[in-house]
């Protein structure tokens, strides 16, 4: 079983924030894959059903986002799911609106839900992490986070969120570079197929540009002429050494 979840604030008030995005991507994903209805359980809201012929679990925990971790703890340890099978969806400030990475374990950034989940299991779960932007200076973030998306923001939001769940499959069967590349996809971003594999530079933690074969330096006329001449030197001396007349 996998355990996908999605980190946010309960209530109608925080519903359309950005540090909401992640209760809107498993949204997504339980509409488009058909899941069953919404339960309270294990300190959050939760839906089974299955995405590629795999059962999953989705997750919103309703315990606030600093707590976040009291509710995905207890889902794993009761279902005895693995770190490597759960996949967290976030807001990130650190990526550009509308830009999304994969990642296994690594740091939190700061990120309070993050830090709660890694202090009630450890640190090696996958993070989908969603670009909500930064305002600019650290004083703003929790202002930023905690408003909502602007109405110029659905452009790219709902469109990424529907690509998020239509590649879903592809987290199921551990295949992240895949998943980037499905989204990429249906964003309609794949002109260079080399490039990144999602909005902006969303694919750049599984695919690089391969690098240009160097090209063979081309001789200039003079510096031909001066090697030549360097090595007649060269090949007069030792012949002067060994007592032979040089070549003219």
């Amino acid at each position: 079983m996998k355990l996908f979840v999605g980190l946010g604030n309960p209530g109608s008030e925080y519903a359309g924030n950005r540090h909401n995005v992640g209760f809107m991507a498993v949204d997504e994903i339980a509409s488009a894959h058909g899941f069953g209805p919404w339960k309270r359980k294990f300190q959050g809201l939760a839906a089974d059903g299955e995405i590629g012929g795999r059962k999953v679990l989705l997750l919103k925990p309703t315990t606030y986002m600093n707590e976040s971790g009291r509710s995905v703890g207890e889902a794993a340890r009761f279902l005895k799911i693995p770190e490597a099978d759960i996949v967290v969806f976030y807001d990130e400030i650190d990526l550009a609106p509308g830009k999304l990475k994969v990642k296994t374990g690594g740091g939190n950034a700061g990120h309070n839900g993050l830090r709660s989940i890694s202090a009630h299991l450890d640190n090696d779960y996958v993070r989908v992490r969603i670009g909500v932007g930064h305002p600019g200076t650290k004083e703003f973030v929790a202002r930023w986070v905690l408003s909502d998306f602007a109405k110029a923001d659905q452009e790219w939001l709902a469109p990424l969120l529907a690509a998020i769940a239509a590649a879903a499959p592809r987290l199921v069967r551990d295949d992240q570079s895949r998943f980037l590349t499905d989204v990429a996809k249906a964003l309609g971003e794949e002109a260079d197929p080399r490039k990144s594999k999602a909005r902006g530079d969303a694919g750049s933690d599984t695919a690089k540009d391969a690098p240009a074969a160097p090209k063979k330096p081309r001789a200039h006329p003079a510096g031909e002429r001066a090697g030549k001449s360097a090595n007649a030197l060269a090949e007069n001396l030792k012949k002067w050494l060994a007592g032979r007349k040089p070549d003219a």
